[in-house]
């Protein structure tokens, strides 16, 4: 991810989803506190990098989503997804993984909201990505996203706040459609992949 994105915006990447991560898991703590009026909440050991990780899966999700592991044979779009399933999954047998699950959670969301609606790309003239292969129904199966594209519209107009025109990709268009390889962005991720997969 640092080649791509540089250092400084890889470090602000950290910084940014680490912080949050530990304020959102400290506030939900506090509420399951007043919630349930168990002490436990207050006094569980929730910190840890595990948030950043998530959001680096996530990361891997935007950049080379089509990309399959040798080893896994699955495509690098589900990993943020597996990894969260997964880890729920384990948290049902294991009571103490149960104290990690809040930050990946927290972590994931986090790295998506930053990448999706706030990271500054140089070569564009947006933030973010606003493509449809990012978009928060695809961390879900093919038949889950007819329930909940509508509920995620309306997270995208209250964080966005943006037409949809001032989001398209600029580039090359035929008929209001972006030729294929006119975004630079895609363009510079191509060539970058390209040239390490030999």
């Amino acid at each position: 991810l640092e080649p791509i994105w540089g250092s400084k915006e890889f470090l602000k990447f950290i910084f940014i989803v680490n912080f949050l991560t530990s304020v959102c898991v400290f506030t939900t703590a506090i509420a399951l506190y007043y919630i349930m009026r168990e002490e436990n909440y207050l006094y569980m050991p929730l910190s840890g990098f595990h948030g950043v990780l998530a959001g680096f899966l996530v990361g891997i999700k935007q950049i080379v989503p089509d990309q399959e592991l040798s080893l896994l044979k699955i495509k690098a779009k589900w990993l943020p997804s597996l990894m969260l399933l997964i880890s729920i999954a384990i948290s049902f047998f294991t009571p103490d993984s149960a104290t990690y699950l809040p930050t990946l959670i927290f972590g994931a969301y986090i790295g998506w909201i930053y990448l999706r609606y706030f990271q500054r790309k140089p070569e564009a003239k947006h933030r973010g990505d606003p493509s449809e292969d990012f978009a928060f129904s695809t961390f879900f199966p093919e038949f889950l996203r007819p329930i909940i594209d509508p509920i995620a519209s309306m997270f995208d107009r209250m964080l966005c706040g943006k037409s949809e025109a001032s989001t398209n990709a600029q580039g090359y268009t035929v008929g209001g459609a972006p030729l294929i390889g006119s975004d630079p962005i895609e363009a510079s991720r191509r060539r970058y992949f390209f040239f390490f997969s030999f």
